[in-house]
């Protein structure tokens, strides 16, 4: 089928959106750290059941020692950090700026990759950052009331969360990249190879054994800021909550586990960069449903602005 690649990106980022705006609704009625102590279990359920039906066991195999410690690392920075501060950001100011501050995570992936794996960093690249952060300003920033200076929009602290949001995801897609390629290291034996007979090829089952491992961390890291807050009773409390459970499942769903199993088809039918910028049109595409949702009206500035963040996305990739 022509374009499949590209109807599958188009797919990913509705799969986003579902996700941001069900995560909206369960991190006010859950708690950003609820949320996430609750939406990890589930993803590691999803995947353990996942991997146990096509590689045959609901763990990652073949994972050195390496391996495990850069998804780790991954983990830590990017659901425990990252998805923490996206979470809080949602709460502060929705969903719909949070996702516009996600698209600073290219940025933060290219310096990361330019400073921990000696890629190059291309002037191509710099534009980008700028456009970006340019589109961010417009959507943030508005004159006083007296017109003479500028004056911030939205609450500083959602803004520091929105900024740490973009940072774990950024630097935790390079970590999982160091830790996937170890991890095809260590598969690379010939007893690994003989041993493995799973429904799916390694390399395409391997991602998902890495989130594996990403999660398990993620999950560790928040129990343990559960357990130094003593919120235990109040995570519990949360899977009382009905409709903040229907959510929350949702937003596992199309997040940790459907987002990312769409992804990577969508890479391995469409040439990366043109895959890359369709996934990235979650800002533009949750502006209308996020303002019926909430009886907002939809402002001019804000779709110029989200415009010209997406520009920028889109130029990471395809310049």
């Amino acid at each position: 089928m022509q374009y499949i690649g590209e109807i599958i990106s188009l797919l990913v980022a509705v799969s986003w959106t579902i996700t941001a705006l069900a995560a909206d609704v369960a991190s006010h009625r859950l708690g950003a750290l609820n949320l996430n102590v609750i939406r990890m279990g589930l993803s590691l359920a999803l995947l353990a059941l996942f991997l146990w039906i096509f590689t045959g066991a609901p763990y990652p195999q073949f994972a050195s020692a390496r391996t495990w410690l850069w998804l780790a690392l991954s983990g830590l920075v990017g659901y425990l950090f990252g998805d923490w501060c996206l979470f809080n950001s949602y709460v502060i100011f929705g969903s719909k700026y949070g996702q516009l501050f996600m698209t600073i995570s290219p940025m933060i992936a290219g310096l990361s990759a330019w400073l921990f794996l000696g890629e190059t960093l291309t002037w191509r690249s710099l534009l980008a950052m700028a456009v970006t952060l340019g589109g961010i300003a417009l959507a943030i920033l508005a004159r006083s009331d007296d017109g003479r200076r500028l004056r911030v929009r939205l609450p500083l602290k959602g803004i520091l969360f929105g900024l740490g949001a973009g940072l774990g995801q950024g630097l935790g897609l390079v970590l999982s990249k160091i830790g996937l390629a170890e991890y095809s290291s260590s598969f690379a034996s010939a007893a690994s190879s003989a041993i493995y007979n799973g429904l799916l090829p390694f390399e395409t089952a391997m991602p998902f054994a890495g989130t594996f491992i990403r999660a398990t961390f993620g999950l560790l890291g928040f129990i343990v800021i559960v357990s130094c807050k003593h919120r235990f009773s109040s995570v519990a409390g949360s899977l009382h909550d009905r409709k903040g459970m229907k959510f929350a499942l949702i937003t596992t769903f199309f997040g940790p586990f459907l987002g990312v199993s769409l992804s990577l088809a969508a890479v391995s039918h469409a040439p990366a960069g043109i895959a890359s910028t369709l996934m990235a049109l979650t800002p533009m595409l949750i502006i209308v449903p996020y303002a019926i949702i909430n009886h907002q009206r939809i402002s001019l500035r804000e779709v110029i602005a989200t415009a010209i963040t997406l520009t920028g996305v889109a130029l990471f990739f395809l310049l």
